[in-house]
């Protein structure tokens, strides 16, 4: 009964609205503009909330990492050495579990750590471009250092460990992938045994990880696709970064005896003690600082835009309710009840804000298809994000209106006449 009611009213109500067009029309534009900003910032805010959750495959709150430079003078060889020597003995430290060296580390982004990357090509004569992938120079400590699953083939041995320098084109004798990459090279069978081919030659794939985040972390989902290879990065101009995973998540004193046992090799780094040294927990935090940061002001902006649109509709529902106190009092006086008076409003609100949305929703979709050419790693929104969006400006614009709606259905019918 009372949908019929307020469909009878729609002659009425859009009458009304043809004589205030302009007002009505900046109405449907602010709640087309919300919907199609808010719908897209909220989707983005979605989107980096999962990202900042995501597993890295890692046993991150037992593992540290230790950046540590070369001084001047010293060959690919010594390094080598070096590095040798260094594992060694952080594999003795009270507290540490296992330790390896690699140019990255995971979530090491461009701010703490750098990273290796190659092409990978299913063909010597590909003349494609081939799939991306992060690179790990690797160990056959490595896996127990990570924590990270073998859920096919092999590890490396200790014989297989070469080095590789900042110019040498890649060629290890067999490389360990994470089930990512593998499903994007092999889709249809599985990867293992599989030969791929790096700029350097033939690689075969001997192992397969779960999971690995890579040394850069990314709005899409190639920034799992990572390998090992088992070798150690020697650069006399660069870094290394020494990995170890400890037996507590009280990792003070064990780092503190894991850079006295380097220092104890002096002469041949340089430590920084403090900002050398990051826990991956200190890693995931730098990492999505940014995504953190995006959020949150994603979610202010939407928060003000309602906020806003419904201040408009409040205000222009007051001025309709003051400009039509006499039209509200003659139907009081014909009978009209308080629900009358509030269904008529409630559902003027509802067309207003309909109009609103049907033009939002259109704006929504192609905001969202050129944020996806500007930025590429924002996926596509899907078509239930702007209907959530419609939803919750409809319930706004009905909880907006009430406050008018009420304040004219008490306007007694004689006030309402005389005060005209």
């Amino acid at each position: 009964m009372a949908f019929i009611k307020a469909c009878m009213q729609l002659r009425p109500i859009l009458a009304a609205l043809a004589r205030h067009k302009v007002a009505t029309a900046l109405i449907v534009l602010q709640v087309a503009l919300t919907l199609a900003v808010t719908s897209n910032a909220l989707f983005i805010v979605a989107t980096r909330i999962v990202h900042l959750s995501r597993p890295t495959g890692t046993d991150e709150a037992h593992l540290f990492v230790i950046r540590n430079g070369w001084t001047i003078g010293q060959n690919a060889t010594q390094i080598d050495a070096n590095i040798r020597a260094d594992l060694d003995a952080l594999r003795h430290v009270p507290g540490v579990r296992d330790a390896f060296s690699s140019y990255g580390f995971p979530l090491g982004n461009d701010g703490d750590g750098s990273y290796l990357s190659v092409r990978i090509k299913l063909k010597p004569d590909q003349t494609t471009r081939g799939q991306w992938a992060q690179i790990y120079a690797a160990d056959e400590h490595t896996i127990d250092t990570l924590s990270v699953s073998l859920v096919a083939g092999r590890n490396f041995r200790p014989e297989e460990i070469t080095t590789i320098g900042p110019n040498d084109k890649i060629s290890p004798s067999g490389i360990i992938v994470t089930r990512s990459l593998a499903d994007k090279l092999f889709p249809e069978g599985s990867a293992l045994g599989k030969t791929v081919y790096f700029p350097g030659g033939p690689v075969p794939i001997i192992g397969v990880l779960a999971s690995l985040q890579g040394p850069i972390s990314v709005t899409r989902s190639s920034d799992g696709d990572s390998l090992l290879v088992p070798a150690h990065y020697v650069d006399p101009a660069d870094v290394v970064w020494y990995l170890l995973r400890t037996d507590t998540t009280d990792m003070k004193p064990v780092i503190a005896a894991a850079l006295k046992a380097l220092q104890a090799r002096g002469g041949v780094r340089i430590l920084d003690p403090k900002g050398g040294v990051v826990t991956m927990a200190q890693a995931r935090e730098r990492a999505y600082a940014t995504d953190q940061s995006l959020a949150m002001l994603m979610g202010i902006i939407s928060g003000l835009l309602l906020l806003a649109t419904a201040g408009g509709i409040v205000g222009l529902s007051s001025f309709w309710v003051s400009q039509r106190r006499k039209q509200i009092g003659i139907r009081r006086s014909l009978g009209a009840t308080t629900g009358d008076i509030l269904r008529y409003f409630h559902a003027e609100n509802f067309l207003i804000v309909g109009g609103g949305i049907v033009l939002g929703v259109v704006l929504a979709v192609l905001a969202n298809l050129g944020l996806m050419k500007v930025f590429y790693p924002l996926p596509h929104m899907p078509l239930y994000v702007p209907l959530l969006g419609a939803l919750l400006l409809w319930l706004l614009g009905q909880l907006a209106v009430w406050g008018p709606a009420r304040y004219a259905a008490k306007v007694p019918p004689v006030v309402a006449i005389r005060t005209e």
